[in-house]
């Protein structure tokens, strides 16, 4: 079976995790930590960043530093991963599901604004397969009604909006570094601030609530407990790994934009036939090669397609089930209206294997689709 993702590995990330060993500091906060956090400011401009032990860690400190209170409404997309909305519900905050475009497969930024009450403090996007929100038109909502704007570029690293990476255009922003990312750590994420009042608190929430980090800055003379926090720390194991992946970086988007291109390539002559639509990246967006998706005219075609690949020997998969159909979306969030888009994308949308390595056998997939479509 060729698998729908396979994680990279450039060469180098066990014997950095044995230099992690032989310098003697295993915990959070070393040396490849700093290495990590100095990668992430220079190719992401934020005033600060941080490591954490996943991108689900990041949106928690993102809601602690939102001080949201409980009935307190978050903007958001219904199609997302559970964390985006879980980070603020534990908060006591309600997830308020807006549609999505169906180009871009984003939150549709035309029906943000409706949805807005007086309860409402922030809109968290998702850059879906690492291609921006319009986020011109977020940001002026957001400057217009006095809301924070949280980026869930949790598939965004190394991706750009009008020539700024994601991650830092709103207030905070959130990466991963899950095996099924481009740059991996196994788990893994990162915090991007772009108010340096904002980074300040969150070292001290990322570090249960301590001044720790400016006591080894040498900025107090002891440290001691300030603050609301947890351990959102990844350790030395984690930050070594993810510091030969980063190091790599370019090399990994070239190679994976390669596959991206080639599926393009391919599925021009099925979009025209109107068996499927392709991904659209505006011109405005460079992305990452996160993902190629295909959107199949129905739920039952893209059944049978992904069941004609299995029996191939290609795994492919669809993505998420709509947050506001779920049981906890249920009883914890509420949706501004029918979210019809969101529905029809839910049920149409495959995701193609896309990992380094696949240029080996993607003949195969290629053969397997095409045998699944004609």
């Amino acid at each position: 079976m060729i698998p729908f993702n396979k994680p990279y590995m450039t060469g180098r990330e066990l014997s950095q995790i044995a230099q992690a060993h032989a310098n003697g500091h295993l915990s959070g906060d070393g040396p490849f930590t700093k290495r990590c956090h100095a990668w992430l400011e220079t190719s992401t401009r934020a005033s600060k960043a941080l490591l954490t032990h996943s991108c689900t860690a990041a949106l928690e400190i993102c809601a602690l530093l939102l001080d949201l209170q409980p009935g307190d409404e978050v903007i958001m997309p219904s199609y997302t991963f559970v964390s985006t909305a879980n980070a603020f519900v534990l908060r006591g905050a309600v997830p308020v599901f807006v549609d999505i475009r169906e180009d871009t497969i984003n939150l549709d930024e035309c029906q943000i604004e409706a949805a807005i009450t007086p309860r409402t403090k922030a809109i968290c996007v998702v850059h879906y397969a690492g291609v921006a929100c319009e986020m011109d038109a977020i940001m002026d909502i957001a400057q217009r009604y006095g809301l924070k704007v949280v980026e869930d570029a949790a598939q965004g690293i190394m991706s750009t909006y009008r020539g700024h990476p994601l991650g830092t255009i709103g207030d905070l922003g959130a990466l991963s570094f899950h095996e099924t990312k481009n740059i991996i750590a196994g788990e893994g994420g990162a915090l991007l601030c772009r108010d340096p009042d904002l980074a300040e608190r969150a070292e001290i929430i990322r570090e249960k609530g301590t001044n720790r980090s400016l006591f080894f800055r040498g900025q107090v003379d002891k440290y001691t407990w300030v603050d609301i926090g947890s351990s959102f720390l990844p350790g030395e194991i984690t930050a070594a790994f993810l510091a030969a992946q980063m190091d790599a970086a370019d090399d990994i988007t070239s190679r994976r934009m390669a596959l991206w291109n080639r599926y393009h390539t391919w599925a021009a002559s099925h979009e025209e036939a109107r068996r499927l639509r392709r991904p659209i990246v505006p011109a405005h967006c460079t992305h990452n090669a996160h993902m190629y998706y295909l959107l199949l005219p129905s739920l039952k075609a893209r059944t049978a397609f992904i069941d004609s690949l299995k029996k191939a020997g290609v795994q492919s998969v669809f993505h998420y089930i709509p947050l506001h159909t779920s049981p906890a979306g249920l009883r914890y969030s509420r949706a501004h209206g029918d979210l019809p888009v969101t529905r029809g994308i839910s049920d149409r949308l495959v995701r193609m294997p896309l990992w380094i390595g696949l240029e080996d056998v993607f003949q195969q997939v290629i053969d397997a689709a095409d045998g699944a479509l004609l």
